[in-house]
């Protein structure tokens, strides 16, 4: 049993690499047959050394990724005071599970807030990699963040369906 009660990411074959973005949104294969995971990180960065270190983490790399669903966090309702598991609303996922979902990380995009400081630093003088976001760490702590049209549209760009000229 994993003493991590919401999913993590870890490379295969270890226990002891495991990453647990500050937000993770997960996007699961609708296909028993085929099983596979989405996901989007975000990540706060307070400074320079932090954003280097989760740069790092996902970068580009030859070995796969995984992302772990734990038990007891699949058993839970989606939302406080509803019935309906968090499972069951995953569509490859058939019957209650009894061990932990651990599936291969199909696409991972990463949004990191950034201090306004280093967010103004960064954009004038570095080029992100086609899977990352950036944008200040004030609009994502703001109360109501969730509603900035700024953020709104990069959060509809990290779309990995906004590559394609028709929505499937």
């Amino acid at each position: 049993m994993s003493p991590v009660g919401q999913p993590f990411l870890k490379l295969p074959g270890t226990n002891t690499y495991r990453t647990i973005p500050d937000g993770l949104w997960l996007h699961f294969s609708p296909d028993p047959a085929d099983r596979w995971a989405d996901i989007l990180c975000i990540e706060a960065c307070s400074s320079i050394s932090n954003l280097q270190d989760k740069r790092a983490r996902f970068a580009p790399s030859t070995t796969s990724l995984l992302v772990v669903c734990p038990v007891a966090w699949l058993m839970e309702p989606v939302e406080p005071g509803q019935t309906i598991a968090r499972w069951q609303l995953i569509r490859l996922l058939r019957e209650a599970p009894v061990e932990p979902l651990v599936l291969p990380v199909r696409d991972m995009r990463v949004l990191y807030g950034l201090k306004s400081r280093i967010y103004d630093g960064f954009l004038k003088t570095q080029m992100p990699q086609p899977h990352e976001y950036f944008c200040p760490m004030e609009v994502l702590t703001d109360e109501y963040g969730h509603e900035d049209p700024a953020l709104t549209a990069l959060i509809s760009r990290a779309s990995a369906t906004s590559n394609f000229m028709t929505q499937p």
